[in-house]
């Protein structure tokens, strides 16, 4: 495939590098078709839109100060679910930060990822991270955790384990143009590159790194280009493309199966949003440049094409979104009134057996002095 330069705009970034399969006319390439039956588009669907309100109304809530923080995925949608649905259920996924929809998909309870925006006793990690750092060993979804690219090697090492063992398991690891500058990049693609682990990585090249943009992340025509030098295949796709993204993780997935190793997989697309609330993007990314992705929308990209289809209609859209509006409403009812975790947890689930002095800190815990509750 002929490789072109990232361009801020998603003309430039759609021609005639990264693969596209619907088309302007919202007509699907019928040599990469990934051949979705209308209920399973439908399906794919409602989980976009799922993703979107959800995290709409999360939003709202941060700003209303009953959550503390929360990272969003808007406009990369079809990046995230239609990776993630490429995906066999033995496979695992070792998340960025912004794939809660790929985890609410595979099968994460969407209380459970609720609570852990309250960090309550139902919080599945406990109230020991931050909002949005959440697992679901159910759903084979590993665990986010904040530093730059840690996943990579996380993703990599889980699924060389795999091979040793000769287990038919795949592991797909996100991360964003801002990680390919990290250690844990070269580590994980040089190695995987070498001994042919069974590892999709999958780059969201949003255009930003928080306020950096991805053409003073590097000097690279390309993300993909990148695995050219770790022997890694590596191919660019329209990210705001659902069914593109569905094709070319499949096809890694099915490599990675067949013992043909790793992919890396660049996914074109747009983050339309900040890079959390506690970011403000208007302070360093102008709005004409935001202008030209939203026709590029994933969601209106994929309604249009039902519509089109005559699978999809207005009615059905408002019926969807105020079933979603009072799912989210009754799951933070729920954890609005859910206890914080009990403060023997904190020892919970860190050693299989507790050691000694772990042992005596948490007796010396539980019999101290308690801070106010305003504290």
């Amino acid at each position: 495939m002929t490789m072109a330069a990232p361009n801020p705009t998603p003309a430039d970034r759609s021609t005639p590098g990264p693969l596209r399969v619907l088309l302007e006319d919202g007509k699907l390439d019928p040599e990469h078709d990934p051949k979705l039956s209308l209920d399973q588009l439908v399906q794919l669907y409602e989980h976009l839109v799922l993703t979107r309100v959800t995290d709409e109304r999360l939003v709202t809530l941060q700003r209303q100060g009953r959550i503390g923080f929360h990272i969003g995925s808007l406009g990369e949608e079809a990046a995230i679910i239609g990776s993630a649905y490429a995906m066999r259920e033995q496979d695992y996924i070792f998340p960025c930060y912004r794939e809660f929809g790929a985890a609410l998909m595979r099968g994460m309870p969407y209380q459970r990822y609720i609570d852990n925006m309250f960090g309550n006793a139902n919080d599945p990690v406990r109230g020991r991270q931050m909002p949005d750092h959440y697992t679901c060993r159910a759903a084979k979804f590993g665990s986010v955790s904040s530093p730059i690219g840690t996943q990579i090697t996380q993703a990599m090492g889980f699924a060389w384990a795999a091979r040793i063992q000769k287990q038919d398991l795949v592991c797909l690891s996100y991360f964003g143009d801002g990680s390919t500058s990290s250690n844990e990049f070269h580590n994980g693609l040089n190695f995987a590159g070498v001994f042919k682990a069974p590892v999709v990585f999958f780059c969201r090249n949003n255009g930003w790194a928080i306020s950096v943009p991805v053409e003073r992340q590097t000097a690279s025509r390309t993300i993909a280009e990148k695995g050219i030098a770790y022997g890694v295949p590596a191919v660019r796709v329209d990210g705001n493309d659902l069914f593109a993204v569905i094709a070319v993780t499949r096809d890694a997935v099915a490599r990675a199966a067949a013992g043909q190793g790793p992919t890396l997989i660049e996914a074109m697309t747009y983050r339309m949003g900040g890079h959390s609330t506690s970011d403000d993007p208007t302070r360093y990314r102008p709005q004409t440049e935001l202008e030209p992705w939203v026709s590029r929308d994933p969601l209106e990209r994929v309604r249009a094409h039902l519509e089109q289809r005559g699978r999809w209609s207005p009615a059905q859209e408002e019926a969807l979104r105020t079933r979603i509006d009072a799912q989210f409403k009754e799951a933070v009812a729920q954890a609005e009134t859910t206890p914080p975790p009990a403060l023997d947890t904190l020892f919970d689930e860190v050693y299989g057996t507790l050691p000694w002095h772990l042992e005596e800190q948490k007796r010396e815990l539980l019999a101290g002095p308690r801070a106010p509750k305003a504290h």
